[in-house]
């Protein structure tokens, strides 16, 4: 069994985004800027920007922060996206999700210019991804293939099981490991809470990717000896042996789980990690040849 590291490739392809800049700012050209629009204090969308802030100032790109109280309107929810679409100097932003249930999820998303989608979640950047056109991919998807490709796993003609829908997991990893594609090729069966027969098809699985936000949800008697495990839950669940009172929790029972797998991702420090890899590579094209 080998645990997917998803921290130490996550560092490599750092290192990597922060030498083009170095090369980027030689050349005269911008330096690339991130910007993130903050609503409310979830603490998951609290720690999620803060590592994103850190993440900018470790690769030298610039990187703004625009809080709203969680009882921000809409209106003036989408005159922030408006201005962030027509800031020259913003690459690429996000609006980070969860929002409040006041707001319209999905007319806050299709209100950003998808050339500055750096998520991935605008529809013009999903049905690009689906034509297998040029796109800003969605980054848990695109960081999961990624920790696919560095571990050399194949995925040509094996049978992967997404659990999980949404459209920010599992449906757009669903059509990228279908593409033929490396790596991908994969035949997916796409479930979700309501699927029959669940057990039955996740022992067929040579790949299993849990993204359901339902912690330890995948047990052992789920997995057949030798399939990969790919977790994508991120939980917080209440734990004494912490000074925050909580922890994170994937969706995977690892204790049970592991033994069984050729690979499997921890939770922390498996997908989590690539997430903000892949935000900072959508921003850096964005950036494209831009002066300074």
């Amino acid at each position: 069994m080998i645990i997917i590291d998803g921290k130490k490739v996550a560092a490599e392809l750092k290192s990597d985004i922060r030498d083009e800049v170095i090369r980027r700012t030689s050349l005269g050209l911008k330096q690339p800027h991130l910007a993130a629009i903050l609503v409310g204090n979830d603490g998951g969308s609290e720690t999620y920007v803060a590592a994103k802030v850190k993440d900018c100032h470790e690769v030298g790109f610039q990187s703004t922060l625009i809080r709203f109280t969680d009882n921000v309107s809409e209106s003036d929810l989408l005159g922030a996206v408006n201005q962030l679409n027509q800031d020259p100097s913003v690459d690429g932003f996000i609006v980070q999700l969860p929002l409040p249930r006041h707001i319209n999820e999905n007319k806050i998303i299709e209100a950003i210019d998808p050339s500055k989608d750096v998520d991935g979640f605008h529809p013009v950047n999903i049905g690009r991804m689906a034509l297998g056109l040029p796109s800003f991919l969605p980054a848990t998807p695109s960081g999961i293939q990624q920790l696919i490709d560095y571990y050399h796993i194949e995925t040509s003609g094996r049978h992967c099981v997404i659990i999980g829908r949404s459209n920010i997991v599992g449906t757009p990893l669903s059509i990228l490991l279908s593409r033929k594609s490396i790596p991908g090729n994969c035949t997916v069966t796409l479930c979700h809470s309501s699927t029959h027969g669940l057990k039955e098809l996740c022992l067929q699985a040579d790949i299993i990717v849990a993204a359901l936000g339902k912690p330890g949800f995948l047990t052992g008697d789920m997995v057949k000896t030798g399939a990969v495990v790919i977790d994508v839950g991120t939980t917080r669940i209440p734990s004494a042996a912490t000074k925050s009172g909580w922890k994170l929790s994937g969706d995977v029972d690892f204790n049970e789980v592991s033994p069984k797998c050729s690979y499997i991702t921890p939770v922390p420090g498996g997908v989590g990690p690539m997430t903000r890899i892949v935000l900072l590579q959508n921003t850096l094209k964005a950036a494209g040849d831009k002066k300074q």
